[in-house]
């Protein structure tokens, strides 16, 4: 199995198109593994003449697991966060914002163009604070600047993201999954029930590890309001967001693109908090665009 050393971890990849192309680092969202990236999405991109590399950030999927780390319990560190104080987190987004950088390194990248989903989108903007020489781009997808005074996510697709498992029988962790897409994904592009379900069986037959996404939650929660980090960004962004997103409200994404120095914000009607197929061959061109202009303004250092 594709396997390699990176910040100390042992990190899942996979590695797609011509390797003489410039690179596209995709990096998944909170409890996610790097198989939500739809497999029509990643080949859309390497039509675009590009090398494309999705894994599993740690403590998800086939990568490197945090066994026996305890995240401290939300409510507790939502208030040690308003007033001031530390809390103890195993990890933190820098941490794994870091396991990208050095799966670039350890791949002989140079620089990439880097494209986050969600809490990806999170640790990709943190690549572009912490390791602004490896990125050639920086796109962010349904993500957020960490604002506080941001509108909040709906009732119903937080409770369905953070619902705990009743049992790992094959069968509720399914049936749990197509809840959380149900919840979270496009009104505007409801996806086929039969393909939804094999999506997820196949996601669930690959890895299922509850414990990592309360300690991921706890490097969101951890890591706060990033606007001031932002504004230092000199990266190429590009910001992508739904206009009907029920995890991620709009205002977030336009938030990030506000608070990034020259970002372009493009949003779409119907789109929630997922990669619809309908969408794939949109984004995909959203992202190639951005990635040549970027490089037209940056020559690429591989």
């Amino acid at each position: 199995m594709p396997h390699i050393g990176a910040n100390g971890l042992s990190l899942f990849y996979e590695d797609y198109g011509n390797p003489d192309h410039e690179a596209i680092l995709l990096v998944m969202g909170l409890g996610a593994q790097m198989t939500l990236w739809p497999d029509e999405f990643v080949e859309a991109l390497v039509a675009r003449k590009y090398r494309v590399i999705r894994f599993d950030n740690r403590d998800i999927g086939l990568s490197d697991k945090m066994e026996g780390a305890r995240a401290p319990k939300l409510v507790w560190q939502v208030l040690r966060k308003r007033i001031g104080w530390p809390a103890k987190v195993p990890y933190t987004l820098a941490d794994m914002a870091d396991d990208a950088a050095a799966l670039l390194k350890s791949l002989e990248i140079g620089r990439a163009h880097v494209v986050g989903a969600s809490m990806g989108g999170m640790i990709a903007q943190l690549m572009a604070v912490n390791h602004p020489d490896a990125l050639l781009s920086l796109t962010s997808i349904m993500s957020t600047t960490g604002h506080p005074g941001l509108p909040q996510a709906e009732k119903h697709a937080i409770e369905a993201l953070t619902a705990p498992l009743p049992s790992l029988e094959e069968d509720v962790v399914v049936k749990h999954g197509i809840n959380i897409s149900n919840n979270i994904g496009s009104p505007g592009f409801r996806p086929d029930p039969e393909r939804q379900r094999e999506r997820v069986l196949k996601s669930v037959r690959r890895s299922v590890y509850p414990p990592g996404l309360p300690r991921q939650l706890a490097a969101i929660v951890d890591d706060g309001d990033r606007r001031t980090r932002l504004s230092q960004i000199t990266t190429p962004t590009l910001v992508l967001h739904g206009e009907d997103d029920p995890l991620v409200k709009l205002a977030a994404g336009k938030d990030t693109a506000k608070h990034i120095p020259g970002a372009k914000l493009v949003t779409i009607p119907g789109w929630g908090h997922d990669l619809p197929l309908e969408l794939v061959d949109r984004l995909a061109d959203e992202i190639a665009l951005h990635a040549r202009d970027a490089s037209a303004a940056t020559p690429a250092v591989t």
